[in-house]
C-alpha cells in the first residue's frame, strides 16, 4: 500500500523519535497506520490495545518486534498471576459482601431509607470507580450518585458512611489467597498501576486513546522517560466520559498530526460529517475517497438503525418485530429486560434491587421523579415505555431478539456502533434537537439552543458508521439548525518544537 501524505507525516515524525499523538478520523485506517509506522523499524515495541479482540486482531497486522496486548495482559503477567485463586471464586450476592465487611443494617439520608443491600452495592461500586482513576486512594468522589439522592449534602452524607467500608474493602482485595470481596482484573491492573510500573519496550502505542480511563493514561505517560510515546484516537469520538473514560489526545506534550482522508465513506457523507466536527470543535476534519459511492437519502431497508439511548432501541426493536423482521439488538437485551422487570416489580408495589431504581418504593414515585425532577428527566423515556407498552410486552421483545448473523436488521445504540460499520444505516427519531432557547429571533420565533458537544460527538459516531448509504432520519433537523454549516477541511500541522523521546534520540 502506498502511504498517503498524511501517513507518511506520521512515518517521518516516528522515525526523528517524536512522541506523537495521531487524530484519526473515522475509517481512516489507524491501525494499518500504526502497523506501518512499526515495520519500519527494527526497535521494540509494545501495542495497547483497548480488549482482547483488537489485541488478537493486531497480532496478525504488526510485526514480530512487537507484542500486542491490553493493559489488563500486562498487569496479569506482573502482579495479575498472584490473584488466580481469588479471580475463580464463585460469585456471591452483594448483600453478604457487604455483611462481611460490617454492613449489617439499614440507613436513612433525607427522605430515602437506603437497605443493606443498597449500602453493599454502592460499596462496592464505589470500589470499582477508584479502581478506573489514578487516585492513590479512595475518597468521598469515588462513591457514585444514587438516584433520589443528588443533593451535595445527602451524597456527603451517604459518601461518609461508605467511604470506610470500601477502603475496608480494597485492603480485603490486598490479600492473594481468600477474602470477602470478589476478585476481578480491574482490581489487579489498579494494583499494578500504583507500583508505578516501568515496561520494557523502546516504543509504546496505546489505541483509541480517546476512551482510555484515567488509570491506563497514568501508566502509559508514566513511560515518557524510557520509551518513546504514540497515541492514536480520534477526540471526537469520545463517547464514554459519563462512564470515568478520559480523552488524553488534546493535551499530550508531544507532536500532533492527523489522519483526515477516510477509506469507509465519500464526500457527501464526509460532508455530513464535518457538521458535527464543526460543532464538537473536533481538530480534524474529514476528506471522503471519490472511488466510494456513498448516497444520503432514505433507506428502506437498513442493515443497523442506530439509536440515541437504550430505552429507543427497545422502541425500535418492538417495532420491527411487528412487521415480522428478525431482529438483532447490539450487546443483547439483558439490561433492558432487568429495567422492565425492575419496572414490574414497582408497578406491583415491591422494592426493586435495580440499582438505577432501588431508592424508589412505587412506580407512581418514579413517574414523578422523571417528570418533575431535573435529575431524573433522562427517565422520561423509559417510562413512557412502559406506560405504553406494558412490562410484559418489553420482556417478551427481548426473547424474541435475533443472533446478528441471522438477524434482517440490527439496532445498536451510537455507543455500542463505535467501531462497526455497516452497508446502510437509519438514524433513529430518539436523536432530539435541542430545546430552545428563551430569546427570539427578532422576529418572535424562539432562538434554537446550541448543540452540546458531548451530543455532537455521538452524532457524528452515529453518521459514520455507514459504507453506502445513510438515512440521517433523526439527525435531518441539523440542517435547520445554526451550529448545522460545516466548516472547511484542516488538517493538523506538527508543533514548532516536538516532544523528542529519549530513548530514540
Amino acid at each position: 500500500m502506498k502511504p498517503t501524505d498524511e501517513q507518511a507525516a506520521a512515518a517521518e515524525a516516528f522515525q526523528a523519535g517524536d512522541h506523537l499523538a495521531l487524530q484519526a478520523g473515522a475509517g481512516t485506517g489507524k491501525t494499518t497506520t500504526l502497523a506501518l509506522l512499526a515495520h519500519a523499524t527494527t526497535r521494540r515495541g509494545r501495542y495497547l490495545a483497548y480488549n482482547r479482540a483488537i489485541a488478537q486482531d493486531a497480532r496478525t497486522r504488526f510485526p514480530s518486534t512487537v507484542t500486542c496486548k491490553t493493559a489488563h495482559a500486562l498487569a496479569y503477567a506482573a502482579v495479575g498471576h498472584r490473584y488466580t485463586r481469588r479471580l475463580n471464586a464463585p460469585r456471591r450476592p452483594a448483600w453478604q459482601t457487604g455483611q462481611a465487611l460490617g454492613i449489617t443494617k439499614p440507613i436513612r439520608i433525607g427522605d430515602r431509607d437506603l437497605s443493606q443491600k443498597t449500602l453493599s452495592n454502592a460499596t462496592l461500586c464505589t470500589v470499582a470507580r477508584f479502581c478506573h482513576t489514578a487516585d492513590p486512594t479512595i475518597t468521598r468522589h469515588h462513591v457514585p450518585h444514587l438516584r433520589g439522592l443528588e443533593d451535595r449534602t445527602l451524597h456527603a452524607q451517604l459518601a461518609a458512611h461508605i467511604v470506610p467500608f470500601a477502603r475496608k474493602a480494597w485492603a480485603d482485595l490486598q490479600h492473594p489467597d481468600d477474602g470477602a470481596v470478589r476478585f476481578d482484573h480491574d482490581h489487579y491492573l489498579k494494583i499494578w498501576a500504583l507500583t508505578s510500573p516501568k515496561i520494557d519496550t523502546d516504543f509504546l502505542l496505546l489505541d483509541e486513546a480517546q476512551d482510555t480511563n484515567p488509570v491506563v493514561e497514568q501508566i502509559f505517560l508514566d513511560q515518557r522517560g524510557h520509551a518513546q510515546l504514540v497515541m492514536v484516537g480520534d477526540s471526537a469520538q469520545a463517547i464514554y466520559d459519563w462512564r470515568g473514560a478520559k480523552d488524553v489526545m488534546t493535551g499530550f506534550d508531544g507532536t500532533q498530526l492527523a489522519l483526515s482522508q477516510s477509506f469507509r465513506f465519500g464526500p457527501c457523507l464526509a460532508h455530513e460529517a464535518n457538521r458535527w466536527l464543526a460543532i464538537a470543535d473536533a481538530p480534524i476534519r474529514l476528506t471522503g475517497t471519490e472511488a466510494v459511492p456513498t448516497e444520503l437519502g432514505p433507506v428502506t431497508h437498513p442493515d443497523a438503525v442506530l439509536c440515541r439511548t437504550n430505552v429507543g432501541a427497545m422502541a425500535q426493536v418492538m417495532e420491527l418485530l411487528a412487521t415480522r423482521h428478525r431482529v438483532a439488538l447490539v450487546g443483547g437485551g439483558d439490561s433492558l429486560r432487568a429495567l422492565a422487570l425492575a419496572a414490574r416489580d414497582l408497578k406491583e408495589g415491591r422494592r426493586t434491587t435495580h440499582p438505577e431504581l432501588v431508592l424508589f418504593p412505587s412506580w407512581g414515585e418514579l413517574q414523578d421523579y422523571a417528570s418533575h425532577d431535573p435529575a431524573g428527566r433522562d427517565l422520561q423515556p423509559l417510562v413512557d415505555l412502559v406506560d405504553t407498552h406494558g412490562t410484559d410486552a418489553i420482556i417478551s421483545a427481548v426473547a424474541r431478539l435475533t443472533p446478528e448473523q441471522q438477524a434482517e436488521v440490527t439496532v445498536s445504540t451510537a455507543h455500542k456502533a463505535k467501531g462497526r460499520e455497516w452497508a446502510r444505516v437509519r438514524i433513529a427519531d430518539d436523536f432530539a434537537p435541542p430545546k430552545d432557547s428563551d430569546q427570539d429571533d427578532g422576529t418572535g420565533r424562539p432562538v434554537p439552543a446550541p448543540i452540546d458537544d458531548g451530543e455532537a460527538r455521538l452524532a457524528y459516531v452515529a453518521v459514520t458508521r455507514t459504507r453506502r448509504q445513510l438515512d440521517i432520519g433523526g439527525l435531518s433537523w441539523i440542517h435547520d439548525h445554526p451550529d448545522g454549516s460545516p466548516e472547511a477541511p484542516t488538517r493538523i500541522e506538527p508543533r514548532a518544537q516536538p516532544a523528542r523521546a529519549d530513548a530514540a534520540k
